[in-house]
């Protein structure tokens, strides 16, 4: 299977003695599911890191359904916003396993900066996305038919009985398992022949760990025009195996077509950032595309203030769901403590990137620039672009400054993964990890 969606499994020793064949009484609420604060990541993460190696490669596809989770690690929500990074994350698992132990958990964690990379140097891709979205949208409003059968798919009232307990687990709890993203999305398009851009949509209004660069190129994947002509169909001896017979659904589509014949998008160079300068005093301002930078702040600078925003704007449709909302509301609490105790100062915490108060916070802390985390193509990179232009007609400067990860691997991701897969182990070098 291809690990496109960017989730991490595991598998704990009980989960032999799990019996998966009843569907479980009690869904865990988000907040049960993903505590959402940086200790109870890192203490998912050392629950974790016992079974990341050739356990992890032996079960990692398995979904044993809502509220039977001890075989997954339950980290990409952490990982999406960096409440914990990347880098720790591997760091931790090769404390107890080598590089070829862990290789199957790696390859995991390298997909999603794999994905961002590549959207990073297409971001037209993204643009389309939104654009097909909306013309979508536009069509099932003015069908009955279709917009009914959009009602009922994300309702979970299809008839597939496998199809519709993971809609309605996606809603009540924020998640689905990587495979079942896989098949979910596979159904959608050939089975359902619904548009792929609204289950893509379903998506990110839906999952905690939505991502502009996962949720989409996966998406993409499954429908063939991803990796050209290379399509996704959701089998049902493949769902009955992984769910250890739970599901045996019939009527599935049986064969997986291309929905288009789309030419691929070429790669452009990734944009220098510029220089940070040498002043005095700067204002840093974290967001949730990188709540935990702090500890990678150029160290010439002094900082005058220290600001976390929540959102993008009090415009944009960013996050995407009320359940990435919650998580990320109370994570950048958590990681203005964090931070604030890290760097020993006091954080502010904003509603969204508004340029008032970033004004206002400039002027009475004397900060000469602001610098904030590069934010890969999606909500909060575009909220940034707006927020420079709004700044610098008010004598303020905001420099972006991108991670040592992202900037050995992103350029990387010129091709497919594959090609990419073959260089995690210089990465991993690079980022002194082995």
């Amino acid at each position: 299977m291809v690990p496109i969606f960017g989730h991490i499994v595991l598998r704990l020793p009980a989960y032999s003695a799990i019996s998966i064949t009843q569907k479980p009484h009690v869904v865990p609420s988000p907040s049960e599911l993903f505590p959402a604060s940086r200790e109870a990541g890192f203490k998912r993460l050392a629950d974790f890191v016992p079974h990341a190696g050739r356990a992890y490669a032996a079960e990692r596809n398995a979904d044993a359904g809502p509220g039977l989770r001890e075989n997954v690690s339950m980290l990409s929500p952490y990982i999406r916003y960096r409440v914990i990074s990347e880098r720790e994350v591997v760091a931790a698992v090769l404390e107890q396993h080598t590089s070829e132990q862990a290789e199957k958990f790696i390859q995991e964690v390298f997909w999603r900066t794999y994905w961002k990379g590549w959207l990073q140097m297409r971001p037209q891709v993204w643009a389309d996305f939104l654009a097909e979205r909306d013309r979508e949208r536009a069509r099932a409003d003015g069908s009955s038919g279709l917009s009914k059968a959009l009602a009922d798919a994300e309702a979970g009232c299809t008839g597939i009985e496998c199809f519709d307990d993971w809609a309605q687990e996606l809603v009540a709890t924020g998640y689905l398992h990587n495979h079942t993203r896989m098949w979910f999305a596979s159904i959608w398009i050939f089975t359902l022949k619904l548009p792929w851009v609204l289950g893509a949509d379903f998506f990110l209004r839906n999952l905690i760990d939505a991502d502009p660069a996962s949720n989409t190129l996966s998406w993409r994947w499954v429908a063939g025009i991803q990796t050209r002509g290379k399509t996704y169909l959701a089998r049902p001896d493949n769902i009955a195996k992984y769910t250890n017979g739970r599901y045996q659904p019939t009527g599935l589509a049986t064969e997986a077509l291309p929905i288009r014949d789309e030419a691929p998008y070429s790669a452009e160079l990734l944009e220098p950032l510029s220089p940070i300068p040498n002043v005095k005093n700067a204002m840093l301002l974290l967001h949730a595309e990188d709540f935990a930078v702090a500890k990678h702040i150029p160290k010439h600078l002094e900082l005058a203030d220290v600001v976390i925003a929540r959102a993008a704007s009090s415009t944009a449709a960013w996050p995407f769901g009320d359940k990435a909302k919650a998580f990320i509301d109370a994570a950048a609490q958590d990681m203005a403590d964090y931070t604030g105790e890290l760097l020993d100062h006091d954080v502010g915490v904003l509603d969204h990137l508004d340029a008032a108060s970033l004004i206002e916070r400039a002027r009475s802390s004397g900060a000469d620039i602001i610098i904030t985390p590069e934010a890969p193509v999606g909500p909060i990179n575009s909220a940034l672009v707006e927020l420079s232009t709004v700044l610098s007609q008010h004598g303020i400067s905001l420099y972006r400054f991108r991670r040592d990860w992202d900037a050995v691997a992103w350029p990387l991701a010129i091709k497919g993964f594959f090609p990419f897969k073959k260089a995690i182990p210089q990465l991993l070098t690079r980022a002194g990890l082995v």
